[in-house]
């Protein structure tokens, strides 16, 4: 009797526990709709984040002072710029004109060459959206250290001109340093190395490139580089524990794979030029 009561307890378990199994709601599936997202600001283009800003990285916590006036860092970022000067109108100039642009669709095919796959709404939307929304969270998280040290830019320090013209005007009101370009360009680089991991190198590579065509262009120096850097790297840390953007990281995985299943190359016309811009 006893081992009959013990079985039906058992039973009853498995059939409670098979019901609970199947009637779970699944989550649903992240947007990759624009307008479902939203923008963070409306007309920019720029769409939210997965984050809250309140939980961004402290960037002020995180890098040290920008190199003072005089200091040896100050004149090893003045030597580098000046060593850039050189650069100007040769393809990797190019390239980093290239890289101003932060506006999607256009920016989605950064690093289409190096992961050797189209990247875009239509073809990936999850990895798009992966892309577009982190923008926000590694450019915004350089912010409190941006605003705090109103770091001056090597073209209004020095003078001279940068790649890009039209963007002088507002880039000198703005802080230098950490850059907010290296920031969410090395964040773009660990995130995609953290999906397609057998292109880990060329993808680093890349996104270490889209935070040196800053210094290219003039509108950065080396250190802002190197702390943008650590501020990306904080902010992908934190979205590890974002439910969204992990789940979107695990569909845009499947969209790698469907692709490569496909055989599907990257679609952009200019990879083997990039490529030779942006030999070292």
């Amino acid at each position: 009797m006893k081992t009959s009561f013990a079985a039906s307890i058992i039973l009853t378990a498995a059939l409670v526990l098979s019901a609970c199994q199947t009637t779970q709601v699944k989550p649903p599936e992240p947007p990759t709709s624009p307008e479902v997202v939203g923008e963070f600001r409306k007309g920019t283009g720029y769409l939210n984040g997965y984050l809250d800003r309140k939980v961004l990285p402290d960037s002020l916590a995180l890098v040290p002072p920008p190199p003072a006036a005089g200091s040896a860092r100050h004149a090893a970022d003045v030597q580098l710029h000046q060593q850039t000067r050189a650069l100007r109108n040769t393809p990797r100039w190019d390239q980093a004109y290239k890289d101003v642009n932060l506006k999607f669709p256009e920016a989605a095919g950064v690093f289409s060459c190096a992961l050797d796959m189209p990247i875009s709404q239509e073809a990936t939307p999850h990895l798009n959206m992966l892309l577009r929304r982190s923008l926000i969270d590694a450019g915004f998280a350089t912010y409190k250290a941006k605003d705090h040290y109103q770091r001056k830019r090597p073209f209004a320090e020095l003078g001279g001109t940068t790649c890009s013209p039209k963007e002088e005007a507002h880039l000198s009101k703005d802080g230098s340093y950490p850059s907010g370009h290296a920031a969410l360009g090395w964040a773009w680089g660990l995130i995609l190395t953290s999906v397609a991991p057998d292109k880990a190198d060329a993808l680093l590579q890349r996104a270490q490139a889209f935070g040196d065509s800053r210094m290219v262009c003039g509108v950065h120096w080396q250190s802002d580089l190197e702390a943008g850097r650590v501020v990306g790297a904080a902010a992908v840390a934190r979205l590890q524990a974002d439910p969204v953007f992990q789940a979107q990281a695990q569909l845009a995985k499947a969209e790698i794979a469907a692709a490569r299943a496909k055989g599907l190359k990257s679609d952009r016309p200019d990879c083997a030029a990039e490529a030779a811009a942006l030999k070292r």
